[in-house]
């Protein structure tokens, strides 16, 4: 049924209800291209969108894309239940650290779930994963019964889907961002149905492409992003060698989280492949800031990405006294007392808890854990497997907790006492060691406002021990070492058309996704995936927790990826190397401007003009087109621009280029050459240019102004394309760090 632009809808449907209202419709067709159904077409007489609610599904894509408001969607959501398999519950819950939850039983429970997917031709669940996996992509594999092809898929963007379909809180990333779920309904199960293909068949291990060159890349740390670094490195035929300072590679995937949730099988998977297809894996070996050095003259390139493995600790009266402990020491220490010939029992020992727990007739000792995130969980859960009673404290309100909302309810279960709105606020002992913990209660109105505390407002818990589980941060001895770490995931501007066109920042996430704002989240991971291309240094990149701060392992290991893609593309040399880089391959140079009369943007085809006629890869591209990809992938950047203003007013470089330059990611050395326009006088626009580009570590190369009478200089006469001959021959490798043309 075609609708028109009355107010009128009807009342009891049982199916879509679509309406036009044709006097907003601009026909700009941005539905009719996203509808998964075909339920949208367009009327070329009036130029209108018509609708037919008998193909409408209810999806509510259309409305989250039109510019306009133009559509309204009533009625029900044609979509069938999703599955939900029950958490299995230990019997008995002491000792036992089986998985706990289940994947899809089989084929046909697979392929009811891949059948709730719309396929949508815009697909936002793919803009809320962190990597990217194309998943309308794996789950056709699954409808197709496909597995070895939904395996190649998941490759494209992922080398970890049985551990991220484990750990992701999809409901905040790609479950919260399917069709259904930003309609208000239940999300296509994308996290199970990606296990579901690795539970079936193995992930495909690496395969090492024949070394093309002596490249040499060195990757501090074994998490999630070290694995992604190292994968696609290894297969692109580079050596690789991984620094890992405990015993166990595998990072936090192995130490810190229980097997109950990831086992260690499969948290220790990436790296038995990788180790299987040449990786150099040096284990117990800590590396500091101080031999950052070191390991640059021994390799091409160096990607840190030894996560952020501090323990937050709260500083609060009492804090020093024994029986308080941090979530790492824990953590680690359960772990190795559940292997197979540990001791448990010991364990509570060591901790200075009773040997006898968990007995008949004895009282379990008491636990406080200090945080409700997933760490806290883990160390709650994990308590309870070692006979001890848990409460976990947390200053925030529940409705905007940071525990995975499955993990929560799961912990709650298995009888971890979680109380959120309070705060602790000292410790109590007695003979040295704690044995009172004293509770403020707080107020919380909003996620993004911090609690209020009341410190009159106070109660009392006994407790036997305390682990502050708050979370981590990044070790702050690499602060100098890693200029611009931790790095803010906030996107700041106006959001690339591509987001906006797609509907993920219309609104929120439905209740499901507990409200999360996941598009606004998902933009500002794109930050942090930006940065990864980018060193932090000369042939020092930063990925993962060390370059932000705690994230996630999809996070990391998407990061991971990137900067190794970046390694591969940019072409480092340690010094000595004999086949080095540019001596042996073109130059690659990317021209940049703005331009408002078309002057500028002349000048720099003359630039790049210059650059061409020694045999350099030029791009000539407007600002507006060149993002973090773009620049990561020049081994020099020239930029141009235009001068606003007037003499006696002041002259600048142009609003649009001033703005450009203020976005800029950090630069870490990136060679810069700078020139400008100007019909009467530039005054200082290239000092101001040259002062942005500098604060973003850039290094400034040659720079020059040009004005009406340069513009089109005759040979032999200083122009445009003087200058980028001139650039050209200076900004060689050997010049680079020495070269300053005023």
């Amino acid at each position: 049924m075609t609708l028109t632009d009355t107010n009128r809808l009807p009342a009891g449907t049982d199916r879509p209800y679509v309406q036009i209202m044709t006097d907003r419709c601009a026909g700009c067709q941005e539905c009719v291209i996203r509808c998964p159904t075909g339920a949208l077409s367009m009327d070329t007489k009036h130029w209108v969108a018509l609708a037919d609610d008998d193909l409408c599904v209810g999806c509510r894509q259309c409305v989250r894309t039109c510019p306009f408001s133009a559509i309204v969607v009533e009625g029900p959501l044609l979509v069938g239940l999703r599955f939900e398999p029950e958490p299995v519950s230990p019997e008995h819950l002491l000792g036992d650290i089986g998985e706990i939850r289940s994947g899809l039983a089989g084929w046909p429970e697979a392929l009811a779930e891949a059948e709730r997917c719309l396929q949508c031709p815009d697909p936002t669940c793919i803009r809320g994963c962190p990597a990217h996996n194309d998943i309308p992509g794996f789950i056709g594999a699954v409808r197709d019964r496909d597995l070895e092809s939904a395996h190649e898929i998941l490759r494209r963007t992922s080398v970890l889907p049985d551990i991220c379909s484990r750990v992701c809180n999809q409901s905040a990333q790609c479950e919260g961002a399917c069709s259904w779920s930003l309609a208000g309904g239940t999300p296509v199960s994308i996290g199970r149905l990606e296990r579901f293909i690795t539970d079936n068949l193995a992930v495909p291990p690496p395969a090492p492409a024949p070394s093309a060159s002596e490249l040499s890349v060195g990757i501090i740390g074994s998490g999630p992003a070290g694995a992604g670094a190292a994968w696609d490195l290894l297969e692109a035929g580079a050596s690789v060698t991984v620094y890992e300072k405990e015993a166990t590679p595998g990072g936090l995937c192995v130490w810190g989280i229980p097997d109950f949730t990831l086992p260690e099988v499969v948290a220790t998977r990436p790296w038995r492949q990788l180790s299987d297809a040449g990786l150099d894996l040096r284990c117990s070996t800590t590396i500091r800031p101080e031999d950052l050095d070191g390991l640059l003259v021994t390799h091409d390139a160096v990607i840190v990405a030894h996560g952020a493995g501090m323990p937050l600790r709260l500083p609060v009266p009492g804090a020093d006294l024994d029986g308080v402990v941090d979530a790492t020491m824990f953590l680690q220490g359960a772990k190795a007392a559940f292997e197979s010939n540990g001791d448990p029992a010991g364990f509570c020992t060591t901790l200075g808890l009773a040997g006898d727990a968990g007995e008949q007739g004895h009282p379990a000792p008491e636990i406080l854990v200090l945080g409700a995130g997933n760490t806290a969980m883990d160390v709650a859960r994990t308590a309870r497997r070692l006979g001890l009673r848990a409460t976990c404290v947390d200053w925030l309100d529940e409705r905007f907790a940071l525990a995975r909302p499955d993990e929560l309810a799961e912990a709650r279960h298995e009888g971890v006492e979680v109380r959120f709105s309070r705060t602790l606020t000292a410790l109590h002992g007695s003979a040295g060691r704690v044995v009172r913990a004293e509770l403020a209660l707080t107020t919380q109105k909003r996620a993004d406002q911090h609690p209020k505390v009341f410190s009159q407002k106070t109660e009392e818990l006994q407790i036997d021990l305390v682990v502050m589980a708050m979370g981590y941060r990044s070790d702050p001895a690499f602060a100098d070492a890693l200029p611009g770490t931790p790095l803010r995931r906030e996107a700041s501007g106006v959001p690339d058309r591509r987001w906006t066109a797609s509907g993920i920042l219309a609104n929120r996430a439905s209740a499901f996704a507990h409200h999360s704002p996941v598009g606004r989240l998902a933009l500002g991971r794109e930050v942090s995936l930006r940065a990864a291309a980018l060193p932090v240094s000369e042939r020092l990149w930063a990925v993962g927790d060390a370059l932000t701060g705690p994230a996630t392992v999809v996070e990391a290991m998407a990061q991971g990826r990137r900067a190794a893609a970046a390694v591969l593309d940019s072409r480092p040399t340690r010094p000595g190397r004999s086949d080095r880089a540019w001596s042996s391959g073109q130059r690659r140079v990317l021209v940049c401007y703005e331009s408002s009369g078309g002057k500028t943007a002349r000048a720099a085809e003359a630039v790049a003009d210059g650059f061409s006629a020694r045999g350099d890869q030029v791009r000539v591209l407007p600002i507006a087109k060149v993002g973090t990809p773009e620049l990561a992938a020049a081994d020099l950047v020239v930029i141009g621009t235009w001068v606003e203003g007037f003499v006696v007013a002041g002259v600048r470089p142009a609003k649009a280029m001033r703005s450009w330059l203020d976005g800029l990611p950090r630069l870490a050395g990136k060679p810069i050459g700078m020139f400008c326009t100007f019909a009467v006088s530039p005054k200082d626009s290239l000092r101001s240019m040259r002062k942005a580009v500098e604060a973003k570590g850039a290094l400034v190369v040659a720079q020059a102004a040009f004005g009406p009478g340069e513009l089109g200089a005759e040979p032999g006469v200083f122009g445009p394309a003087a200058f980028g001959e001139e650039l050209a021959r200076q900004a060689t490798i050997q010049a680079v760090s020495q070269v300053l043309v005023e």
